[in-house]
């Protein structure tokens, strides 16, 4: 049975990708990795974490720990810094590894890349539009996500020039340390966008698509969600290339004509719903796309391509099925 560690366990993408990984019939865990839990019982992170699950160690040993797959969640520029063990499947599940062209670190993430050379060597993985290659795998950004299913099978039918995503996400996007805008006093009962025009998602958007969106995330006040509207004219075609994308897959639903997507439904899962819309009075094509940032947009994703880079079924230990109240 191939074996995992998490490094960076004890924020909420360290601790959905565990959730996954205990649930995965053919994972096996052998390290936690946490600086600040170092030395503690699982039970630390959650209550509910008893049993046989190894003590916390720090990230440094759960890295050497010799596990086959490797899930990163640190910072951005923590896991950027990481030297990844040789002949191991890694998957960060940061922005550190996502874009191609180093120089975007110092604008768009704050940092200069530390290992600049090795960019080249990391996959940038959607399962459903570009499988994993290789064992050094960098997982989507969440409103990158669910903007990528919605608009990247009709991207070469798009105009660019028309392209506009409106995106919400729950605070939960922001990681568990606190900070001014993820107080209940600010996040309950309010709505608003934030980093318009300067997210780090925007230049991944761009090196996936093929050229620049103008996308405005909101602050939603809800614990986990994602939905993305996206407006652009696109051709003809675009119900039938976004039905023949998703045909085949187990995460990602098309949705009938005249339903929308729904946090809802997608909430706590690691599904994604899409949906095509068109605008009558101006002709343009609304595509909207619903997922869980911390599921499809995050830990599920990481799983899904770990799956894939292992050989494994590719969605052993996500959560697909089930109704949810």
């Amino acid at each position: 049975m191939p074996t995992a560690s998490i490094i960076g366990c004890s924020g909420y993408t360290g601790q959905e990708t565990l959730d996954r990984v205990l649930a995965h019939p053919e994972l096996e865990l052998v390290a936690l990795g946490s600086d600040s839990l170092a030395g503690q019982l699982a039970s630390a992170l959650d209550i509910r974490l008893n049993g046989s699950l190894p003590a916390f160690v720090a990230n440094a040993e759960a890295l050497a720990s010799g596990a086959d797959v490797l899930f990163v969640c640190l910072g951005h520029d923590e896991a950027a810094a990481l030297e990844p063990p040789a002949d191991t499947v890694v998957v960060d599940l940061s922005g550190a590894h996502r874009l191609r062209d180093s120089a975007l670190y110092d604008s768009w993430y704050g940092f200069t890349h530390p290992r600049a050379e090795t960019l080249a060597g990391w996959s940038y993985a959607l399962p459903e539009l570009y499988p994993p290659t290789g064992t050094l795998i960098a997982n989507p950004g969440c409103y990158a996500t669910a903007v990528l299913l919605a608009l990247g099978p009709l991207a070469d039918s798009l105009d660019p020039e028309s392209v506009v995503v409106d995106a919400k996400s729950g605070v939960s996007g922001a990681g568990r340390a606190p900070k001014p805008s993820s107080h209940a006093g600010f996040v309950l009962e309010n709505l608003s966008p934030y980093r318009a025009g300067s997210h780090q998602h925007a230049p991944e958007l761009e090196q996936a698509l093929g050229f620049p969106v103008c996308f405005v995330p909101h602050l939603l006040p809800l614990r986990r969600g994602l939905l993305a509207t996206c407006y652009a004219r696109a051709g003809n075609d675009a119900h039938e290339r976004l039905e023949d994308a998703y045909a085949d897959s187990d995460v990602v639903r098309m949705l009938p004509e005249g339903m929308a997507p729904e946090l809802g439904r997608v909430q706590g899962t690691d599904t994604a719903e899409v949906a095509l819309f068109e605008d009558r009075p101006t002709g343009k094509t609304i595509v909207a796309c619903a997922i869980d940032n911390l599921g499809k947009g995050a830990a599920g994703q990481a799983v899904q391509n770990a799956n894939l880079a292992l050989g494994l079924e590719e969605t052993a230990g996500l959560r697909l099925t089930g109704v949810l109240v």
